[in-house]
């Protein structure tokens, strides 16, 4: 007699629930945004170091590995901007269903280009950091020579030269990295966020 039931719950992917559980991690969405320069890419390798030697899985995405792929038909106009930042999104949100601690590295430059992100990854999920270093200490640090290109006009719509970046409203944390050492910077947001990573 043949049985329909004996593999009843095949139907039903994996819950993020049963990911955690596997990874013995709660996954969370930590957003870095900043000036070019102001030391997101940075601190997010660091942090990513750090937890993994914690046993911490995660995942960084940032320019060199969206823009090369996923990304590679956009360019830097208004529109194609909202669109890197709703596809780095959705990617995002897959590995945070799948029990990832995701790490993001982007300018993202304006309150409502981020808060679309928030909405697709989930509010509650998304830890918003705040990269403050004054645009000063970005183009001193420039070796590539983008913003001295940009105020020759040679690079348009150069985010703090050319197009306008909005500060967070409501960051998670504030990090300024010419006030701030790396190991300072790490450790604030070891602070912020292995309370909510570790499993109890």
């Amino acid at each position: 007699m043949e049985n329909n039931n004996i593999y009843p719950i095949f139907d039903r992917m994996m819950t993020r629930a049963d990911k955690e559980n596997l990874l013995g991690q709660h996954s969370v969405m930590v957003w870095f945004t900043g000036l070019s320069g102001s030391g997101k890419s940075t601190v997010a390798i660091a942090l990513e170091r750090e937890l993994h030697q914690r046993g911490i899985l995660c995942r960084i995405l940032d320019g060199d590995n969206i823009r090369s792929g996923i990304n590679n038909n956009l360019g830097f106009s208004e529109a194609d901007r909202v669109e890197n930042i709703r596809r780095i999104a959705e990617v995002a949100k897959l590995f945070v269903d799948t029990g990832i601690v995701t790490i993001a590295a982007f300018i993202s430059p304006s309150n409502d280009i981020r808060e679309m992100a928030a909405d697709i990854i989930g509010k509650d999920d998304f830890v918003e950091v705040y990269v403050s270093t004054p645009i000063e200490e970005c183009e001193r640090r420039d070796v590539k020579g983008l913003y001295a290109k940009a105020r020759r006009g040679e690079i348009k719509n150069f985010t703090g030269i050319s197009a306008s970046f909005e500060a967070p409203e409501h960051p998670s944390l504030t990090l300024d990295t010419s006030v701030l050492s790396l190991e300072d910077s790490v450790h604030r947001l070891l602070e912020l966020i292995l309370p909510r990573i570790q499993k109890k």
